[in-house]
């Protein structure tokens, strides 16, 4: 209950400065930008004290609103609180100091009548007594005047079912567009690597066996070179196969599942990994690729990005919600727009209607976390 009364304190008094800086910077906040961050801070900040979460994003068209009645229920609140608290600093000072003033200028007590402290009996007994009062207001009502206000503006800045519906809708279309955008790179990449590399190959297996073929009656040491040169071309060709297959759908996730391909990726990593994997039990194939697609990238990130001395994977599954964390100790300051592959994550994730954190503040760490649904 103290901390209660202390943090409900701490509350009017912080909403009474910012209702006066909401109506003093009233034009500034009408810009979209300034408005939607100083009300996401006050829905955080009323969250906080309701102990409810936050989450979202307040719709542009509350702002307004919401800063207005900030500004009229804020301002009574936290002077309210003020004034309650400011008076028990008032009746501390007239107990003990009250004779330390000029005659003229000495401390009142109980503002509605004016009690002048003259003697020590006005002061200890007056003091006491507008302590006791304004303590017990203080402690039982300015913790309801404070989870009043913040359910009010919880109430101005959540977003109605209709909103977190368009929202909702805008995030899938944006993610729709990435993995159509995505499937398409993927799909011309897999066209080059089979053009640019396997075709090219299959079509000078073909040129040496048809050679082969025209010098088998008079130059058979030249039709042996020629399909020894085949054989070794169709063995390269078979490998350039395999490569563009993986990118596909890695065998090793078919041969050894999630856990054991995300060992494998820790054993061939340049940076010593520490593994924490949790029991994922049986999960969608989708998942499971873009897991590992995940995690490697990350890890070459770490490799060829951080500068980083070591780094911990930690693979964790909570009812229908996949966690992957991925963190390492080097120089941090990851920039997405720097090639890093981030872009790439993010759309691989979003596909799956997962989210992507990035923290990677300059001098490290760097965490990389990831959550996507793995409901079957």
């Amino acid at each position: 209950m103290r901390d209660r009364a202390f943090s409900g304190s701490i509350y009017l008094l912080g909403t009474l400065a910012t209702a006066v800086a909401t109506a003093l910077a009233l034009p500034v906040l009408l810009a979209p930008a300034a408005g939607r961050g100083w009300a996401a801070w006050h829905r955080r900040r009323a969250g906080g004290l309701l102990g409810v979460p936050a989450d979202g994003r307040p719709g542009g068209r509350r702002d307004l609103p919401w800063a207005l009645a900030h500004v009229a229920a804020g301002f009574p609140l936290g002077l309210a609180a003020l004034l309650c608290l400011g008076n028990i600093v008032v009746a501390a000072v007239a107990m003990s100091l009250w004779w330390a003033f000029p005659v003229g200028v000495r401390p009142t007590l109980f503002s509605f009548y004016d009690v002048q402290v003259g003697d020590w009996v006005t002061a200890l007994v007056g003091g006491a007594t507008q302590i006791a009062v304004l303590g017990a207001a203080a402690w039982w009502g300015l913790p309801v005047l404070a989870r009043l206000h913040a359910r009010l503006c919880l109430a101005l800045l959540t977003p109605s079912a209709r909103e977190r519906l368009t929202e909702r809708v805008d995030v899938l279309t944006r993610s729709r567009v990435g993995v159509v955008d995505a499937h398409g790179a993927e799909l011309q990449r897999i066209e080059r690597d089979l053009h640019d590399g396997t075709q090219a190959r299959l079509v000078t297996i073909a040129m040496h066996l048809g050679l082969a073929r025209e010098s088998l009656a008079d130059d058979p040491e030249t039709v042996a070179a020629l399909l020894r040169q085949a054989h070794e071309t169709a063995e390269e060709a078979m490998a350039e196969l395999r490569t563009v297959l993986q990118t596909i759908y890695p065998p090793i996730l078919a041969d050894r599942g999630l856990d054991g391909a995300l060992t494998a990726l820790a054993a061939r990593s340049g940076v010593p990994v520490h593994i924490e994997l949790a029991e994922l039990g049986v999960l969608p194939a989708s998942v499971e690729t873009v897991a590992y697609y995940v995690i490697a990238e990350a890890l070459t990130n770490v490799a060829k990005h951080a500068a980083a001395t070591r780094a911990a994977l930690r693979v964790e599954r909570s009812g229908d919600v996949l966690s992957i964390e991925v963190t390492d100790d080097g120089k941090g300051g990851a920039d997405e727009a720097r090639g890093t592959g981030i872009p790439g994550i993010r759309r691989r994730v979003a596909a799956l209607d997962g989210v992507v954190r990035l923290d990677s503040p300059a001098g490290g760490p760097t965490t990389l976390a990831v959550r996507m649904p793995c409901a079957l």
